[in-house]
């Protein structure tokens, strides 16, 4: 009986040091993915510049971007208030009305004055009736805050149920009328109201100047101090932040109190921007606001995200909408473009932690 030869078996598999080189390019890969995926707003507003100056010679004008940028201001104002809101896991769909009630209750105090029970109108000065406007966004974010805090109402009713009742609100304060002229006068000592809508600083609207100073204390206050720690911490994990001491409801009521006061100062910008106060305004600027925050990487699920995130999809926002009208695109197809744009910032969002996770696991 004869013996027979066998081949050696060969394997197919590749040596472990070219299985290794491949592992390390998928991971640089997927580095460079997450790196692009973490500035997609960058990104975006950068395309979207360099897509509306070729389609118009107008767009990138010194005093087109300006005004873009004025836009942007009341909007990026409105979305840092909310931004805190999310990062805790909340949401905040009154801020709108709450910016409309601001500019009804400022309104009326500057055109009409305050009736005394005694008889008489007593005129503030223009400064005093800010300071009203701003106390008018707290008590309605305090009452959002309380109601969710104490009262255990989901976040997403009880600010629905005060978009309702502040835009009603509103609406009272002049039986659907509107305050015009706003301008006060010198008797009543209530001059100057247009200077934070209308005027410019050093060729800078008022108005810009406002939103880098909420935004830079934003920035200072998230990222400096124990409150922003809390803030993340409670939105990353609320269980966990009631065990290591942190008083939750408390941290809620101030999230929400920020809000409210952002949406009040944004009426008031709205409203001396126009010189009029009217019942709707800023009707669904709230939608715009947490699409801003989202766009800029806010994670809806709270614990994730940054105040220089928010302005800056404020910013995508705002010459979005200003370049699609500047090129003639019709308003239905705004529409379309801008929920475009907010469906593709969840999915990038998405994306962007389920590769962080991958990446995670690798490492570990």
């Amino acid at each position: 009986m004869s013996n027979t030869d066998v081949a050696p078996a060969t394997s197919t598999q590749p040596p472990p040091a070219q299985h290794h080189d491949r592992a390390r390019r998928g991971d640089a890969l997927a580095r460079v993915g997450l790196l692009l995926l973490r500035g997609r707003t960058l990104v975006v507003l950068v395309l979207l510049i360099v897509l509306f100056g070729t389609m118009s010679q107008d767009y990138l004008t010194s005093g087109n971007l300006i005004v873009m940028t004025k836009h942007v201001a009341i909007n990026a104002i409105l979305a840092i208030g909310v931004t805190f809101v999310i990062l805790t896991g909340g949401i905040d769909l009154s801020v709108g009305s709450v910016a409309g009630l601001s500019s009804m209750i400022v309104g009326g105090l500057l055109f009409s004055g305050l009736g005394l029970p005694a008889g008489g109108v007593l005129y503030l000065s223009v400064g005093a009736v800010i300071v009203v406007g701003l106390l008018v966004g707290c008590l309605v974010g305090s009452v959002n805050g309380i109601l969710i805090t104490k009262f255990r109402v989901p976040p997403f009713i009880a600010t629905l149920g005060m978009l309702y009742v502040a835009r009603g609100a509103a609406q009272l304060r002049s039986n659907g009328g509107t305050f015009p002229n706003l301008a006060g006068s010198p008797e009543h000592g209530n001059e100057g109201f247009h200077v934070i809508g209308v005027d410019s600083w050093f060729g800078i609207p008022v108005a810009v100047w406002i939103m880098v100073v909420v935004a830079v204390i934003a920035v200072v206050v998230t990222a400096k101090t124990p409150f922003g720690r809390r803030v993340y911490a409670v939105g990353g994990n609320d269980r966990a932040a009631v065990l290591a001491g942190i008083r939750v409801p408390r941290i809620t009521i101030a999230v929400y109190v920020i809000s409210g006061a952002c949406a009040a100062l944004a009426g008031m910008l709205l409203t001396s921007e126009l010189g009029a106060a009217y019942p709707d305004t800023a009707t669904t600027y709230e939608l715009n606001a947490i699409a801003a925050a989202v766009l800029g990487g806010t994670a809806l699920s709270g614990g994730r995200g940054t105040i220089v995130g928010t302005v800056m999809g404020a910013f995508v926002i705002g010459f979005l909408a200003d370049g699609l009208v500047l090129v003639g695109v019709s308003t239905f197809w705004q529409s379309v473009v801008k929920g475009a744009v907010i469906i593709l910032a969840i999915v990038l969002e998405q994306a962007q932690q389920r590769l962080q996770t991958a990446l995670s696991q690798r490492a570990a």
